[in-house]
């Protein structure tokens, strides 16, 4: 294992943050190339002239600024500095999503640069000042942990533009967009730090140290206290492994709780390392991404330290559930019977099938404590990826009202879902003759099986269920989304409760 030191320098996202602020916009704009090492000048389409760099439309069409989002175009200015056009594309079609690709653009464009300035585009200043920090910062995200110095720059500081009438709009945007940023980036340092590094107990440690600093509470279940608990989904899981299991219970509550409070209880995945058990996954490209199982947990604990500093007027309870699955001697086998939290039994029949088991027992517990509504989160299923591609989240739920607050939450954070159907039909191919239920369906449908095993525990209450099996790791980057693991779902669970109301 690496000498890490303290467990909070292996989320750099949350140790280095970056200052974000906002500054009025000089009369002369050339002046504010000193406010940062690049200045961003949005240039729209149809592209209008930019007599202050000498060059008329005309001049940047041919070299290459049409305007679109994703164009940058680099002018060195007097006194040394940059100003880097960046495309915004049409002023009646621009909204957050164009926009924050349009920052990620620009923050590539000056990969080279560790301070950044920017003019933000009107008129509506506080939701692009946010969609423009989110883009910056999630594009110029590194995990550098594990790395000699790397010599690109990591950025240090941006400003963002606008006129003085503007500028309180303006903050407002940039430090919801930072916050957002930072808490995406949080969940992308969890899942992409080594899971012989990210075991269980230092993520439940991490929590705790991010509990102290957030506004919420993470209270550590070790082996002993699942034991009590007759969480046997999660024990199963971890019966073949030498490291012990945690369950995370996270707590917000609102500064101004009231008794009608809308309740959320959130439900994360949190499997540090899958080899598939007993059933082994093959030695693929697949199986060296297996450390990403548990960003399903590290979503929900990265979006429990946003609600405070935004304000949340949603009370939130998640459970993170947190093992590696391994397979030894002592590992649970196909065939065997676990007897999860409540006391349905389950027939394992396939191993690799450990995420609804660990689930499980989370959705019991969350049942049996007041709430609204309850979402879960997990890396679940190779199906719902093959069915909806690496880019688009699987969706299912027992409740209509529910699932479009999760696709309405989706849209703002771009962090595309689909939803599925819970087709009942199927349940029947999760009959056992010899308990309950068990794990694995028949060859087809492997999304809906799965969704369809996790509706047996919430109870009959308001359900819904993301798979991101897909989003959860790019094989190559994509605008604001980085290779590797994307933190898929911070944002969109933060919005969720932002917005929640009870269905």
């Amino acid at each position: 294992m690496a000498d890490v030191g303290d467990v909070m320098n292996l989320v750099p996202s949350w140790q280095r943050q970056v200052g974000v602020s906002a500054a009025a916009l000089p009369a002369e704009l050339l002046d504010a190339v000193a406010v940062g090492e690049v200045l961003g000048v949005p240039v729209p389409t149809p592209v209008g002239d930019q007599p202050w760099l000498g060059l008329s439309g005309a001049g940047l069409q041919a070299a290459g600024m049409d305007g679109s989002v994703g164009r940058t175009l680099a002018c060195p200015v007097s006194g040394g500095g940059v100003a880097l056009l960046y495309g915004v594309g049409a002023a009646d079609t621009a909204d957050a999503r164009s926009l924050r690709d349009a920052g990620a653009a620009l923050a590539a464009a000056a990969a080279d640069y560790g301070r950044l300035a920017l003019v933000v585009p009107t008129p509506t200043v506080e939701s692009a000042a946010q969609a423009l920090v989110e883009g910056v910062l999630l594009a110029r995200y590194r995990y550098p942990v594990l790395k000699q110095p790397a010599a690109e720059p990591a950025l240090e500081s941006l400003v963002l533009l606008a006129a003085g009438e503007r500028l309180d709009a303006v903050a407002r945007g940039a430090e919801r967009g930072r916050v957002l940023a930072r808490t995406q980036g949080l969940a992308r340092d969890l899942a992409t730090c080594p899971p012989s590094i990210m075991t269980a107990e230092v993520f439940a440690r991490i929590a705790q140290r991010l509990a102290a600093d957030c506004g919420f509470t993470a209270e550590v279940f070790d082996r002993a206290a699942l034991r009590q608990l007759s969480c046997g989904g999660l024990l199963g899981v971890n019966a073949g492994s030498t490291d012990e299991p945690r369950m995370v219970k996270v707590r917000y509550t609102p500064a101004a709780a009231r008794a009608e409070a809308a309740t959320l209880a959130l439900v994360g995945k949190g499997i540090m390392y899958d080899s598939g058990g007993i059933s082994l996954k093959p030695s693929d490209a697949v199986h060296a991404t297996m450390k990403n199982d548990m960003s399903g947990a590290g979503a929900i604990l990265a979006a429990m330290t946003a609600l405070a500093a935004l304000d949340c007027p949603t009370a939130v309870t998640g459970w993170l559930m947190c093992t590696d699955n391994m397979p030894s001697g002592s590992a649970t086998k196909l065939g065997d019977v676990l007897t999860i939290r409540g006391g349905a039994t389950v027939e394992v029949l396939n191993t690799d099938a450990e995420g609804r088991l660990v689930m499980a027992d989370a959705l019991v517990l969350a049942t049996e404590e007041p709430c609204d509504a309850i979402v879960d989160i997990a890396t679940l299923t190779g199906a719902s990826l093959r069915a909806l591609g690496a880019e688009i989240a699987g969706l299912f739920g027992n409740d209509q009202p529910l699932v479009d607050q999760v696709l309405a939450a989706a849209r703002r954070t771009d962090e595309p879902c689909w939803q599925l159907p819970l087709a009942r039909r199927y349940r029947a191919e999760l009959d056992s003759d010899v308990a309950d239920i068990k794990n694995m369906g028949g060859p087809n449908g492997g999304a809906i099986h799965a969704a369809l095993f996790l509706e047996e525990f919430v109870a009959g209450r308001p359900w819904a269920h993301l798979d991101i099996a897909g989003p959860a790791q790019n094989d190559t980057p994509k605008s604001w989304r980085p290779r590797g693991c994307t933190g898929f779902g911070a944002r969109l669970l933060t919005e969720l409760a932002l917005g929640f109301t009870k269905p």
